[in-house]
């Protein structure tokens, strides 16, 4: 029996609880708080307005994706506010998955810079909201300037199956990238 820690992280409201949520085979510890008058002006609420909570630590849930490998998965809060959390969060992780939404694509840059910063693996899911994905994966990757080697998934965070392919992509670059660093070739 292996076990490995995944960062979940990206953008004010791109799906990180939810990600976590669906796929966790534990009731998932959530640091949820109520959103107050103090984060106006602060967090942006125009492309979720119905949203009412907030990531104030972590999420975390555990998922088996096969009889030998446990996945830790650690949801990062998403407001620049809390970043400071980050480099605790990351710290023994194999990897990460950016949850990006494409209404608000900016959002991940700086995501996209800390884990590219740190040289840790990581690949970008597109979070589908409202069961759509409006931009195709090439126009992704040049809008963030990501790397062609780095995988970027279609996923929808409260889909268990979708959230289990983007980790298990999450897991197999990881283990690319430890290879080539081990061989001398990354």
């Amino acid at each position: 029996m292996t076990s490995a820690k995944i960062v979940v992280a990206g953008g004010f409201g791109a799906g990180k609880t939810t990600f976590v949520g669906s796929v966790s085979e534990i009731v998932p510890l959530t640091t949820e708080a109520m959103m107050t008058d103090a984060s106006t002006g602060i967090d942006d609420l125009a492309a979720t307005p119905n949203k009412a909570t907030t990531t104030v630590a972590m999420d975390f849930g555990r998922v088996s994706l096969d009889e030998d490998l446990i996945l830790y998965l650690f949801g990062t809060p998403g407001q620049q506010r809390f970043w400071f959390m980050w480099d605790d969060l990351v710290r023994g992780a194999i990897g990460a998955v950016v949850l990006a939404d494409t209404r608000r694509l900016a959002d991940s840059f700086a995501p996209v810079d800390f884990f590219e910063d740190r040289g840790l693996p990581y690949v970008v899911g597109l979070n589908a909201f409202d069961g759509r994905q409006p931009h195709r994966v090439e126009d992704v990757r040049d809008a963030l300037a990501i790397d062609e080697s780095v995988p970027i998934v279609h996923c929808d965070a409260r889909e268990r199956e979708s959230v289990k392919q983007s980790l298990i992509t999450m897991v197999e670059y990881a283990m690319q990238q430890w290879v080539a660093r081990r061989d001398g070739t990354a």
